[in-house]
């Protein structure tokens, strides 16, 4: 589908969504995006895999990256609240090394790896440098990162913490650290946001999850265009 039909279909198919979600849509997209991505490593607690999903959405991270190497990655409904309609999850699965697939495919598209860990001398999450595409890789709370993520990690970040404990939970690390890494992006002059490319696209993935019979509305639509 080229551009201008795209565009033709997703204006046609807000007519089937309420004014109120239109409106809604429209502006949520204009905070979305993937200069900022969340890699989860072999996290096996669907309860805290799916507040991590919940948070994205919040903070408008548009793709979340799930490793599957030891580990399946399972979503709560009740926790996530539908967020995974929203977002674009990759899961990375198959015979073979996991990790380091996901890490090279992210590299091929420019992301900078940052790793969280507590134990690794790095920039803490207020001082990360920005400028580059980043993807945050979470590890398991028990073993934290894999040294494949180490070993192949362009830089390491901390949340400062001043208890005795040695970490927080994934959830409330993902939340602490997208929460600064967006509102330190929206204050700078970096060009995170998406393209208009990439908000066609998204927006067009909205409207499917969102309209009743949309495959019907879809196909009648693009039969008259092709009429025409």
């Amino acid at each position: 589908m080229n551009t201008e039909h795209k565009k033709a279909l997703i204006s046609y198919l807000f007519d089937f969504i309420s004014d109120q979600r239109k409106k809604r849509f429209l502006e949520i997209i204009e905070y979305r995006t993937r200069h900022v991505t969340v890699v989860l490593e072999d996290i096996f607690q669907a309860q805290n895999a799916s507040a991590v999903l919940r948070t994205c959405d919040c903070f408008g991270i548009q793709d979340v990256h799930a490793i599957e190497t030891k580990n399946k990655f399972d979503v709560n409904r009740d926790i996530a609240l539908g967020s995974t309609q929203w977002l674009n999850l990759y899961k990375h699965k198959g015979e073979g090394n996991n990790t380091i697939k996901c890490l090279n495919t992210l590299k091929d598209k420019g992301y900078k790896i940052i790793a969280t860990s507590p134990y690794k001398n790095g920039h803490t999450i207020e001082e990360l440098p920005l400028d580059n595409k980043t993807a945050l890789v979470f590890g398991t709370e028990l073993e934290g990162i894999t040294d494949d993520v180490k070993n192949m990690a362009d830089g390491f970040v901390t949340v400062p913490m001043f208890g005795f404990t040695e970490s927080f939970n994934i959830s409330v690390s993902a939340a602490l650290a997208l929460y600064t890494l967006t509102n330190r992006l929206h204050k700078s002059e970096i060009k995170w946001q998406l393209t208009d490319e990439e908000k066609d696209d998204i927006l067009l993935k909205w409207q499917r999850n969102t309209i009743n019979k949309v495959e019907l509305i879809e196909k009648e639509f693009l039969e008259r265009m092709n009429r025409q």
